[in-house]
């Protein structure tokens, strides 16, 4: 039910709704820059605060984890108090915990400022999504969408592009300071061009936030603290098996309380009825799985391997990002033109087709070139997957259920972007260790020198096989947005026959 004293819908849908939506995208760009900016200062917050890689990839995960667990309520929180009271919130929460990132001199420190980084974070995404649904009539939503599709994407690749440049120029510490003056800009541009939305009044799940949040941790922390044991012994292997078995347990429980759940459960089923929002849940929780583990063994690859500065680093990922935005517009157009199996199946199959290419290429002696090319078509695949997946995830929810969904739809790209960040920690120590290298990233000459000239071809070896991985799982990917169907209420100029 409208809350009595909110403007109605029908007054805010007589407004330019851009503006809004372009203020919106400016805090929504900070929060996704930040899942991906440590990875390229991996390196230099393992020599500054005496950490080792695993501590140091706690601190993405850890944020992904705050940022995926909460995403789920805090969508219906925007419903109920007004998503641009949240948007507000979450953006003021953002930007302190950013100057506390900055300021930390411990990686347990700077650890907790993540978490509380990602709470700020799971305030904001939902609310974005939330309003561009409401305040964009049916017929117009595709190329708003296609816009916070794309926001999403380049986000994420520009965040090791920026994070290169301030580190090299500034240190780590400036990864977070730069967060301050942005969120500042995007708190007065929100507040003063985002309209207030009406409220509904909503019960909610608590006993599904619980449940949702602790089996998720169990199963990140099992994966991602599983080479750290001897899985030739007895108690670490258990002690690992059992976080992750009953990490699962849980989340099947929660899934169960889902169902059984007669009043407003946190994940209303009822949403995975329409195939598309199902299918696009499922493809874009492989692409943030993908994108999150990609950046990591590349880093770790240009610095310790190519002996490369943080900014020259991040200087590989430039055609990436300059493809995907100059390709941005175009496709939006596209996305309520042409079936959404036709852009987003070339998406995926560019970017299987060009993270197995990089592998190939991560060699000790390869030419710049050679990795650029790549990174290259990377582009045109993210600029194919981010916007007309997420355009077709909500075009044809109803409304009421636009808070719900998009918290759902952020929670499996978040959770993805966790597994993604684990899974690959678990993965590079393991072929390190399988490729006969002892010797640590934490002992790397500073300054981004190489390593000895020994460890060269094993640990280039060990990080183009971990490259392998995000192909891998963009596979499940593909498979499901080929199985989209055609969206209703939008009629296509191309109908492909797939």
């Amino acid at each position: 039910m409208a809350h009595p004293s909110s403007p109605s819908l029908a007054v805010t849908e007589e407004k330019d709704p851009w503006p809004a939506l372009f203020a919106l995208c400016l805090g929504f760009f900070m929060i996704l820059v930040d899942s991906t900016i440590v990875s390229v200062a991996t390196p230099a917050i393992i020599e500054d605060l005496q950490a080792d890689v695993n501590a140091v990839v706690w601190v993405t995960s850890a944020y992904l984890l705050a940022y995926a667990v909460p995403v789920l309520i805090t969508g219906r929180l925007g419903d109920r108090f007004g998503p641009k009271r949240l948007y507000l919130l979450g953006l003021t929460v953002f930007t302190l915990a950013s100057l506390w990132c900055g300021l930390t001199d411990s990686i347990e420190g700077l650890i907790l400022a993540r978490v509380v980084q990602g709470l700020g974070a799971a305030m904001i995404t939902p609310q974005t999504m939330a309003i561009i649904t409401r305040i964009f009539p049916a017929q117009r939503r595709g190329q708003a969408m296609a816009l916070w599709g794309a926001t999403a994407g380049v986000a994420t690749l520009v965040g090791p592009i920026l994070g290169g440049v301030l580190v090299g120029a500034l240190g780590w510490e400036w990864i977070f300071f730069i967060n301050i003056p942005v969120g500042m800009v995007g708190f007065a541009l929100a507040w003063r061009l985002v309209p207030h939305l009406p409220t509904n009044a909503h019960s909610f799940d608590w006993w599904g936030v619980a449940l949702s949040g602790g089996g998720m941790f169990l199963l990140v922390f099992g994966i991602q603290e599983a080479h750290q044991y001897d899985w030739g012994t007895i108690t670490g292997p258990v002690t690992v098996w059992r976080l992750i078995v009953t990490g699962v347990v849980v989340l099947v429980i929660f899934v169960l309380w889902q169902a059984r759940n007669r009043r407003e459960p946190l994940v209303p089923l009822s949403l995975f009825a329409d195939r598309n929002f199902s299918l696009a849940n499922v493809a874009i929780s492989a692409m943030g799985f993908a994108i999150t583990a990609l950046a990591i063994p590349l880093m770790l690859y240009a610095q310790l391997v190519r002996g490369l500065s943080p900014t020259r680093s991040a200087l590989l990922l430039v055609p990436m990002a300059l493809v995907t935005i100059l390709l941005a517009r175009q496709v939006g157009k596209l996305t309520d033109r042409v079936h959404p199996r036709l852009l987003t199946g070339i998406g995926f199959i560019a970017v299987i087709t060009s993270l197995t290419w990089l592998s190939s290429q991560m060699t000790p002696d390869s030419a710049v070139w050679q990795i650029l090319l790549p990174m290259t078509l990377l582009g045109v695949g993210n600029a194919f997957v981010w916007a007309p997946n997420s355009a077709t995830a909500t075009r044809n929810l109803p409304l009421h259920q636009a808070g719900a969904g998009s918290g759902v739809y952020n929670a499996t790209r978040q959770l993805g972007a966790v597994l993604g960040s684990a899974a690959i920690a678990l993965l590079i120590d393991a072929r390190l260790g399988a490729e006969g290298v002892r010797f640590s990233p934490g002992q790397a000459p500073a300054g981004g020198g190489a390593l000895p000239d020994a460890v060269l071809a094993p640990f280039s070896q060990a990080m183009a096989t971990s490259m392998l991985l995000p192909p891998a799982v963009l596979v499940v990917g593909l498979l499901a947005v080929l199985c989209f169907e055609r969206p209703r209420h939008v009629g296509y100029a191309v109908r492909p026959p797939l």
